[in-house]
């Protein structure tokens, strides 16, 4: 038989008091996850009404406002939608965590935990692609900036 290290066959047990704290994370976060699912339904309404009435304030301004409403519209259902997997993932860990210890179900802990680590996935990538999106609107900027700042010293 093979020599195991303690770490091979180290085996994590959960105290009261870790039960607790996961108990009570799961609560808060089944909490602000119906808050989300509130505001996603907000954003929708938001991006319905605010486009139409924009485009009916509008109309007698310009031809470009509907287009303008429009794009108001798609970009707050676009928000809508990306703001929906990481409150539906916390809605998943909390109601899955709360079950998990109703029934003493370690599959269901396990499964709640995997819905939290894909929350943070969701969330550590998106905020990844956020700020390349910045970083890439601060270099056009600068390019913009500069090309702006030559074309002036060739015309003077």
């Amino acid at each position: 038989m093979e020599n195991q290290s303690q770490f091979e066959t180290f085996e994590l047990q959960l105290t009261e008091q870790s039960k607790m704290f996961l108990k009570e994370t799961g609560k808060w976060a089944y909490f602000l996850s119906i808050l989300g699912f509130v505001f996603i339904g907000l954003i929708v309404i938001m991006a319905l009404f605010l486009g139409t009435t924009l485009a009916s304030l509008g109309g007698g301004l310009s031809g470009s406002s509907g287009v303008a409403s429009g794009l108001i519209t798609i970009v707050y259902l676009i928000m809508a939608a990306l703001y929906f997997m990481p409150v539906y993932y916390l809605f998943k860990f909390g109601s899955n965590i709360k079950s998990a210890f109703a029934d003493n179900d370690t599959e269901r802990l396990t499964s709640s935990l995997e819905y939290l680590k894909s929350h943070y996935k969701f969330v550590g990538i998106l905020v990844i692609v956020i700020l390349s999106f910045y970083a890439l609107v601060f270099v056009l900027a600068m390019v913009g900036g500069l090309a702006s700042l030559l074309d002036r010293k060739s015309v003077v």
